[in-house]
Parts: C-alpha cells; structure tokens; sequence
C-alpha cells in the first residue's frame, strides 16, 4: 500500500490525547475530522530536534490564521506513547489550538502508509513527516516528506494551499 493520496478518505483509527483538564481521551480521527476542515500533521518523534524546533511552532504560531481561513482542527501525530505526547505538549505553554495526539502502536500511521523505519538509527518504525488538509475526511493536499526533509509539510505551505 503505498501513502494515502489527494482525493482519497482518511482511515478510520484510534488515538490517544490528554485533553485540558489531564484526562487521557481514546479518540476516533473519524470523529475529530467528519464534516470539518482539519490538518492532520505527522512527525518522526517527539522532542526530536527538526520536529520540536521547526515543524511543531509553525503550527502553533500559524493556528490562529490557520483557523481564520476554516480550519478547525490541527492535530499533531506521532509514533509515541500518550505519556511522551502529554509531556511533549506541556514545553510549548502558548499552544491552543494543536491537539497532540498518540499513535502509539503506530497502527495509525501505518493505515496512512506513512510509517518510516528508522531503526538504523535506534528509533524503530515511526512516521515520515507530513501534513494533510483534509476537508470531511477526504485529502485535499498531501504535503509528505521524503527522508529527514522538511520542505513542504510545515504550516506556511498548508496555509498557501487554503
């Protein structure tokens, strides 16, 4: 299977987040994107350095413009657990609006066709770096990286494609 496409719908899946009041949620993607605008972005590892330096602040800087122009959901994906994506989530106090979801098992991911081995560098399967805009569950642009790079998967390119 290779990655999911323009036009394609998103899987359904489960993933875990620690909403606002610290209650660990089991979430349904189908349920975070049915009838809405929303970017799913996918990065390699928490507290990696390209992902918590550049990829994770775009979006978190860019979200109020993001949801001017009908966003309504941007959620984080990672190849970690729910207690690393808790943690993680906690050193970037100005977010609001990113949801930092866990893909722990990396079933996710791997329903996406998104998943990158990285265990020649210790890592194990993780996610390739991407970003998704999806409109009622179908992708309307799939920004996926190829390797290590972060070209076109951050949120100024979403933001030119809205």
């Amino acid at each position: 299977m290779g990655p999911i496409a323009v036009g394609e719908k998103i899987p359904e899946g489960t993933v875990a987040w620690f909403d606002k009041e610290d209650k660990l949620q089991s979430l349904s993607v189908h349920s975070l994107a049915a009838g809405k605008k929303v970017i799913l972005f996918g990065v390699p590892g928490a507290f990696t350095p390209t992902c918590s330096m550049q990829h994770v602040p775009g979006f978190i800087t860019r979200a109020e413009e993001l949801k001017a122009k009908g966003v309504a959901e941007i959620l984080l994906i990672s190849v970690n657990d729910q207690f690393v994506m808790k943690a993680w989530a906690k050193t970037y106090p100005e977010n609001e609006h990113v949801k930092f979801l866990a893909d722990g098992s990396g079933a996710y991911t791997h329903a996406l066709g998104l998943e990158l081995d990285l265990s020649e560098k210790g890592l194990g399967m993780r996610s390739r770096r991407f970003a998704l805009l999806v409109d009622d569950l179908v992708v309307k642009v799939a920004n996926i990286e190829e390797g290590g790079a972060f070209t076109v998967s951050g949120a100024d390119e979403i933001l030119k494609a809205l």
